[in-house]
């Protein structure tokens, strides 16, 4: 355990400790330097029996976070590994987590929880929607954290494991006594974990939230919550006892189910089936026929909704074309796997860029989004569909990711010669994708660095130039500087840019900054490449590697 005013790695200092867990301890600790908190996670290695398996849920957590990008879920920013213990430095969430709630109140009202349910839904959806699919498989009040201003953030992912179609059964790192599903223990009796799991965690944890029971002492065994508390709804019951069968098959089979029936539960209820009842037979002598006509339409549009996602779906599957992708989004352009995909189907932007390109070509199927697409109404009419604005108006976060998306496209895939093009069109929809991407606000900057740039090599004002180029450096810097906070795979992505960048202007960056700020810089980025030790990196880090000699080949020859 680690005392109060200890250096970490040079770097973060400990101020207190804030949880413990089984077999980690984790502390509030600040980076002084850059004026930040983090949350620092040790788990020692001689308080465990088999460091191996705790190994294996440390790295799994680690591979996990650090590839992820959710406003309910914590960002991990470094890994430390010493003689006695390992620690991992992540986002500080403020605030208390669920099972200190519990101790203070009590049981919590029905529609509070129903509120933080649907946003667990939505996390377990976007971690169901990675390739391969995340499967948390720890859903419990001690692992959610809830902040100040009511949102609620998922934490702890030492369980978590990748979906791999092709295993019987799971690794060494298993669930909580209580909420953990049955197949989480059953090994190859019952196959591997999925995403019924998390679907069975959350009903179990949705339940304890609720009755104030906590499932450890009785697994497996859930009371009707309305036994605990009669003014709890009948539906929620309902959607309760379907999480939280025994057998994977009896359960909801995805979180997007059970996400529909949270936002319906109300509907479920007898009692409030009933009272609709009720208040149709004080009128049904007058209106029978309108009430006819309305169950009417209402099957007609349940109908209509169910026949509407097959269809959407359908086109997805089998589409290989950029117009077969049109097709599915104006199927439904109120959901975003037309555009971003997920572990059935490839959507519109990985299409485009499956062999790591974005041609002019290419690029016109994307800006044909934002002057809206083309259909035909019913009476054969051509209309334009604004797919972007109703995407907006349904899902505010699918639309800052698709718009993120397309950006980073541009970014880091776009064949086009002049570079302020490049960023410039990516700066156009950065600008939209919200907090979404951290570096969105610096390569909008770039961007408008570059345009100014170019206007002033055409009128030759050196001075304002050279100005330009020195608030270009700064904004490099900064990319550099925030890129330290993401994945491997985006930080690779931002070295490139900014070493290109450098090579793409060595001659004016000579003029204004000295040869050893131009090397300090490239110097960093090979240093922190050349201790990447993913495999599957390697290939870049040496494309990587080559680039900046290029790049310091060029700073040497703007020098002579």
């Amino acid at each position: 355990m680690l005392e109060s005013g200890v250096l970490l790695d040079g770097k973060y200092k400990i101020i207190k400790q804030i949880g413990r867990g089984g077999m980690s301890w984790v502390y509030l600790a600040i980076n002084e330097r850059a004026n930040k908190q983090w949350a620092v996670k040790e788990i020692r290695k001689e308080k465990t029996q088999e460091l191996e398996p705790v190994r294996q849920c440390l790295v799994a957590e680690i591979d996990i976070l650090r590839n992820l990008r959710h406003p309910n879920l914590p960002g991990i920013v470094d890994v430390i590994e010493q003689e006695e213990a390992f620690f991992m430095v992540m986002e500080y969430v403020e605030g208390m987590a669920l099972d200190q709630v519990l101790e203070r109140s009590g049981p919590i009202g029905q529609q509070e929880v129903i509120l933080w349910a649907k946003q667990l839904c939505q996390v377990l959806i976007y971690l169901h929607s990675r390739e391969p699919v995340i499967i948390y498989r720890d859903m419990k009040p001690s692992n959610i954290m809830l902040e100040p201003d009511g949102q609620v953030k998922l934490i702890d992912f030492g369980t978590a494991r990748e979906y791999k179609a092709c295993h019987a059964n799971d690794t060494v790192c298993l669930g909580t006594a209580g909420y953990a599903a049955p197949e989480q223990y059953a090994g190859a009796d019952m196959g591997q974990t999925d995403v019924r799991t998390d679907v069975y965690n959350l009903g179990a944890t949705i339940h304890h939230l609720l009755t104030g029971i906590s499932p450890s002492a009785h697994p497996f065994q859930f009371i009707p919550i309305r036994q605990s508390n009669p003014s709890l709804s009948g539906g929620l019951e309902e959607i309760l006892q379907k999480c939280t069968q025994y057998d994977p098959k009896d359960r909801y089979q995805s979180v997007a189910e059970l996400l529909y029936d949270l936002e319906h539960f109300e509907q479920m209820d007898k009692a409030w089936q009933k009272k609709q009842i009720q208040k149709l037979a004080l009128i049904v002598c007058s209106v029978c026929m309108t009430v006819v006509l309305g169950f009417g339409a209402a099957w007609g549009y349940g109908s209509a909704k169910r026949q509407k996602g097959m269809e959407y779906e359908q086109n997805l599957r089998k589409a290989t074309t950029v117009e077969a992708y049109y097709a599915a989004i104006l199927t439904d352009p109120t959901r975003v796997e037309a555009y971003l995909g997920n572990d059935d189907w490839t959507g519109l932007i990985g299409f485009l860029i499956a062999d790591e390109r974005l041609t002019v070509e290419e690029s016109s199927s994307l800006t044909r989004l934002k002057g809206g697409l083309e259909a035909q109404n019913r009476r054969g009419y051509t209309t334009t569909v604004d797919v972007l604005a109703q995407l907006k108006g349904a899902d505010s976060l699918g639309y800052q990711l698709v718009c993120n998306e397309i950006g980073e496209a541009y970014l880091f895939y776009y064949e086009v010669g002049v570079e302020k093009d490049k960023y410039k069109t990516a700066a156009s929809w950065f600008q939209y994708a919200g907090d979404v991407n951290p570096a969105a606000e610096i390569y909008c900057a770039i961007a408008d660095c570059l345009q100014m740039i170019a206007k002033n090599r055409k009128s030759e004002t050196y001075g304002t130039l050279s100005e330009t180029y020195q608030t270009l450096w700064k904004q490099m810097e900064a990319l550099l500087a925030k890129g330290r906070e993401m994945d491997l795979d985006l930080k690779l992505r931002i070295w490139r840019e900014v070493v290109h960048m450098i090579a793409n202007h060595a001659e004016e960056f000579s003029k204004i900054l000295t040869q050893t700020e131009l090397q300090d810089m490239l110097e960093e980025i090979a240093t922190e490449s050349s201790q990447m030790k993913d495999s599957f990196l390697q290939d870049s880090v040496q494309k990587l590697i080559l680039d900046i000699a290029l790049a310091e080949e060029k700073i040497q020859s703007a020098r002579r």
